[in-house]
């Protein structure tokens, strides 16, 4: 349906600073986006089907900006474990696993569902290094509704022979996904995923810098998640400045969109470059406390700059639910400012919310607000069951649904103004 009004009490974040709230308004929607809000329904929109959730919260749809889909089936396992060790235990062996599809299907399918549920209606995801395992991927997100840039892995060293490729298959394979799907979908989209510096050699990272370049597609990698990673890549690029500089120096730093996960242990010259270069960071505060990997410093990144939005960070994280990770996001920031001697001021409400919906959607474009022309991704919150004992304002009221909501309070997803029902 190209045009539709939605009735209910609307809350989104133009700015980091503060919640924008229209109790009991009229959000009109054409062609998939914003028109306008209004407390009053002008005549010329009262012939435009209406969508009444009077006393529902209408809040931007959430999204997750790193994610891996073939880590899904370790949620919850081996999370007493470093990074490394986790990796070489679980994860990799894990991964070596979908060169079948049938196990592919059964596992994103589930994945996919899980995101729906959650009120994820954007993500940016990890697939392995199997082509026809993330084109299966990309299909399923294609089929769902949901909107989501995934990529295909690569590493052609410092791993398990079985995920070990050969580095001018992993090229062509790429290529051949880059160009098949760049105009398949308009809310699915490739992105070049080299899994991190240490998994690559240099030739590889050249040859998928300038893919990024050729067809102007995205990146997406991991950045200084651990210490002893960071110390690793000091080792295996001498000639690059520091870990930043590593992506940077073959075109994967902002010479197309980038987002590089985790970013804790960032130097000022990194963020600065990553500021100037438009690099997001994808904080992901669950991962970073199980994997015993540090907190990033999220407020020193947004006061310098840099774009920023949360992940889940599936399965170093345990946990696909945006609203826990904004609450996460607001614990880890203060358990910063302590250590900075309070020096760094913890994130606000306001700011958690807003690195879920339009600080990660603007990665997408004009998504994760309500303004003029943005793209109509939404979920209509039920809340009457956190906020029945005592009076509450709108601003209480997302609160509550953040700390102690669940799926459960989800009654609606929209994507782009189109209604998004449970897949599969």
């Amino acid at each position: 349906m190209d045009k539709m009004v939605f009735k209910g009490d609307i809350v989104f974040t133009s700015i980091k600073d503060k919640l924008e709230i229209y109790e009991d308004s009229y959000l009109i929607v054409e062609n998939g986006k914003v028109v306008k809000i209004s407390k009053v329904l002008e005549e010329s929109y009262k012939d435009y089907p209406l969508k009444d959730y009077t006393k529902k919260l209408i809040i931007p749809g959430f999204v997750d900006l790193h994610l891996h889909a073939p880590q899904y089936p370790n949620r919850g396992l081996g999370l007493d474990k470093e990074l490394i060790p986790w990796l070489e235990t679980y994860t990799f062996p894990e991964e070596e696993k979908y060169y079948d599809l049938e196990y592919s299907r059964k596992v994103f399918t589930r994945l996919i569902k899980d995101l729906w549920s959650v009120g994820t209606t954007r993500s940016v995801v990890f697939a392995s290094i199997h082509k026809e395992s993330t084109k299966l991927l990309m299909d399923l997100f294609i089929e769902s509704g949901l909107g989501a840039y995934v990529g295909k892995v690569n590493m052609d060293r410092n791993t398990k022979k079985e995920l070990t490729e050969d580095t001018a298959t992993s090229i062509l394979e790429t290529e051949e996904i880059l160009i098949e799907y760049k105009d398949k979908s308009e809310l699915v989209k490739p992105i070049i995923t080299p899994r991190f510096a240490p998994t690559c050699t240099e030739g590889l990272l050249e040859a998928l810098g300038s893919l990024a370049i050729k067809h102007k597609a995205p990146v997406q990698s991991h950045l200084n998640e651990n210490t002893s990673e960071v110390i690793w890549v000091k080792e295996l690029f001498p000639a690059s400045k520091n870990y930043a500089s590593v992506y940077d120096d073959f075109n994967l730093f902002g010479q197309t969109k980038t987002i590089m996960a985790h970013c804790i242990y960032n130097t000022d010259e990194e963020i600065e470059l990553m500021a100037e270069n438009g690099v997001y960071a994808a904080h992901c505060p669950y991962s970073n406390y199980n994997l015993s990997s540090g907190i990033m410093p999220v407020k020193k990144f947004l006061d310098m700059g840099v774009p920023v939005g949360l992940a889940s960070d599936i399965s170093g994280g345990n946990s696909l639910s945006m609203m826990s990770i904004i609450a996460g996001a607001i614990q880890a920031s203060k358990m910063k400012w302590l250590e900075t001697n309070k020096e760094l001021a913890p994130l606000t409400f306001s700011e958690g919310f807003y690195l879920a919906t339009k600080g990660g959607g603007s990665f997408f474009g004009k998504v994760g607000s309500f303004e003029e022309d943005y793209d109509f991704d939404a979920l209509v919150i039920d809340d009457s069951s956190l906020s029945d004992i005592k009076e509450l304002t709108i601003e209480e009221r997302l609160q509550k649904f953040i700390y102690i909501g669940d799926d459960r309070n989800i009654i609606a997803r929209y994507v782009k103004g189109r209604k998004i029902e449970k897949p599969f």
